[in-house]
This record gives C-alpha cells, sequence and structure tokens, in this order.
C-alpha cells in the first residue's frame, strides 16, 4: 500500500529534546539540592544511551536546570561534552522563558517537534508553559527523591507504590507522557512522532 509507506515516511522527525540535568540525566532522585553534588554525578539509567542514539539521528540536545553553576558543572561531568548547557536563565520556573532560551541557543526556529524531558514538576510545567511536547521522569526524579541505593533497598511493592504516586502528579500536572528512566525513552520520542503524524499537538 503505498499511501500507508509515504504516511511513515513523512512522519515528523523530532525538532529537538530539552533535558533537566538534575533527576533526569544524572542526580538519581535529584538529591543535588540537600547532598553533595558530586554524589549525583552519575548518568541515571540509560540516559548516556539515549543521548547517543539522539545525536546519531542529528536531533539536537541540551540540557537546563535551575541550580547554580558551580553545582551543574560538578553534576555535568560524566555527561558527553558535545551536549550543549542551556544558558541559567534570570526568570526562574515554570515561566516558559528558560525552554525558549535553551531552543534559542540551539538555534531551533520552530516549536513542532521539540521535546523537554525531566523528573522536576516545575520545570515540567515550564515546557508546558513553553509549548512543548512533555515527557516526566516518575522514578528518578524529585517526586520519589531517592538516591540509587535508597531505591534498590525498597521492596517492589514500595517501588511500585511511589512510581505509582508519582505518575498521577505528573499526569496531573498535565504532562503528555511518563516514563520510569530514561531508559524508556526511545519509545516514548517514537510515540510523540506517531502522535504528530496522526495531527496532534501539544
Amino acid at each position: 500500500m503505498p499511501h500507508a509507506e509515504i504516511a511513515i515516511a513523512s512522519a515528523p522527525a523530532l525538532t529537538a529534546v530539552l533535558f533537566g540535568l538534575s533527576g533526569c540525566l544524572v542526580d538519581f532522585g535529584s538529591r543535588a539540592r540537600t547532598d553533595s553534588p558530586t554524589l549525583g554525578s552519575d548518568a541515571t539509567p540509560g540516559a548516556l544511551k539515549i543521548l547517543r542514539s539522539l545525536k546519531d539521528q542529528g536531533v539536537p540536545c541540551a540540557w537546563l536546570d535551575e541550580l547554580p553553576p558551580p553545582v551543574t558543572t560538578a553534576l555535568s561531568a560524566s555527561l558527553p561534552e558535545w551536549l550543549k548547557a542551556a544558558s541559567p536563565s534570570s526568570i526562574r520556573w515554570p515561566a516558559p522563558h528558560a525552554c525558549w532560551q535553551a531552543l534559542m541557543e540551539l538555534n531551533i526556529e520552530r516549536l513542532e517537534g521539540c521535546v523537554l524531558v525531566s523528573g522536576e514538576p516545575r520545570l515540567l510545567q515550564s515546557g508546558l508553559n513553553a509549548g512543548l511536547w512533555t515527557i516526566g521522569l516518575a522514578s528518578c526524579g524529585s517526586l520519589c527523591g531517592m538516591a540509587p541505593e535508597q531505591w534498590r533497598a525498597l521492596s517492589e511493592q514500595e517501588r511500585e507504590y511511589k512510581r505509582g504516586k508519582a505518575t498521577v502528579a505528573l499526569y496531573g500536572l498535565g504532562v503528555h507522557s511518563v516514563i520510569d528512566h530514561l531508559g524508556e525513552l526511545g519509545s516514548c520520542l517514537a510515540d510523540i512522532s506517531l502522535r504528530q503524524l496522526k495531527g496532534e499537538k501539544p
């Protein structure tokens, strides 16, 4: 069926992907606000793999955070050098300006196909206010707020409870999708591309 082939071939590509830093790319549990930043500088599950995949596809990416530069410099040490850091915005979340500024620094000319991924509710609200597709992270963001070893020490039932509570809170914000961590992001981004193909807008 040629029409089906054309439809699949014309699926809108992602324009850009913005990431939160703490509680998303690094700092599982978003603990850097209270702990030493170096404790959270390890990449979260799936982070480096999805960044490599997006780079291979030519999708521009950047991260942003509200933490002070000395903290974000320490946190981002394990991330690839090509990944851009958005300049700190003087306007605080959940105002949309930080997201728009990050996209402008990537030389992005349109909002269509731009996605924000974060475990931080205030940044996700900023993305929603900016008109972006938003993907919330349930287990590794501030809503669960647990360091990796604390998370692993929980029983499966306790993890499910915390994950479920965070998921409900994120959907309550109005985010478009919720996943556990960045290891699940690839299929979620593909789903957003299909939703765009059907004419859905954020």
